[in-house]
């Protein structure tokens, strides 16, 4: 019975079902990619990424200094298939998913150093600017 409960621990959160959709999409994501989708801080995406690594829902590997998260082995294909049919939908996800194409356009180091000082790499900025101005 615990392992239901720690599947259902980990998406009873918005911003962890918007990892977990990102990761359906996405093969593998860093750390600083995550932070940057999500807008939160560093510790608190960690602690969203150690209730889902708890639920067996999502890996991670280390190289070097920076970690990477992807999608689970263990992940039941009909959760998966009902997440990808409830969550494709969601402007969240699609909000979401334009942004992650900014974020990956951004060089990694770069990002990092970025978020450690507090700004916007210059590709996300110039992407989500023009996005805006185009809405």
């Amino acid at each position: 019975m615990e392992q239901p409960l720690s599947i259902a621990k980990g998406l009873a959160e918005g911003n962890r079902l918007r990892v977990i959709a990102a990761l359906m999409e996405h093969k593998e994501l860093c750390a600083c990619q995550l932070i940057e989708m999500l807008g939160l801080a560093g510790a608190t995406v960690s602690r969203h990424m150690s209730i889902l690594q708890a639920a067996r829902l999502v890996q991670s590997r280390k190289k070097g200094r920076w970690v990477f998260y992807r999608l689970s082995g263990e992940f039941p294909e009909l959760l998966r298939a009902w997440l990808r049919d409830s969550l494709f939908d969601s402007p969240e996800v699609q909000a979401d998913r334009d942004n992650l194409k900014a974020i990956l356009a951004c060089d990694p180091d770069d990002l990092c150093r970025r978020q450690r000082v507090g700004t916007e790499c210059a590709a996300s900025y110039f992407i989500i600017s023009q996005g805006a101005c185009n809405e």
